[in-house]
């Protein structure tokens, strides 16, 4: 499947994006600590939000084939960047709340099952090596 999105510099160190098949449009802007203002997600904020999305959406399809229903999970992100031998990120992490009301209800192997979900998620599968992506997932007792 092949999904175009399309984007436009507006100068400034921001960018608006547009999603073709929704419409849907957001802003980017440069980092503080890249030369830009931070008043919207940087493009390097959009790899943590995509990875945070992609391990709730994959869990999620999988919950729907299991007639589980997940909604309350949360996803708390983190990037960290590194400088050396050039600026890019370093470090991922995605901490995945699943809140008690759900997670009482999940069976040990069902719950065994939306893990591996976790760690298969696209995104997760798509990071360079040298990126260290960790995926901590958290149910709540």
């Amino acid at each position: 499947m092949t999904v175009h999105i399309s984007s436009e510099y507006l100068g400034g160190l921001r960018c608006k994006s547009k999603h073709a098949t929704s419409a849907s449009e957001l802003l980017t802007d440069a980092p503080v600590d890249n030369h830009g203002k931070g008043e919207s997600f940087s493009p390097t904020d959009l790899v943590a939000t995509a990875l945070g999305a992609c391990v709730m959406t994959t869990m999620g399809i999988l919950a729907q084939r299991l007639n589980i229903d997940l909604a309350g999970m949360h996803a708390d992100c983190t990037k960290d960047m590194v400088a050396d031998p050039v600026r890019r990120i370093g470090k991922l992490t995605a901490k995945i709340t699943i809140p008690k009301s759900v997670s009482a209800k999940i069976s040990p192997l069902d719950r065994e099952k939306l893990e591996r979900a976790a760690h298969s998620c696209p995104v997760h599968k798509s990071l360079h090596p040298d990126v260290q992506s960790l995926i901590e997932l958290n149910w709540m007792e």
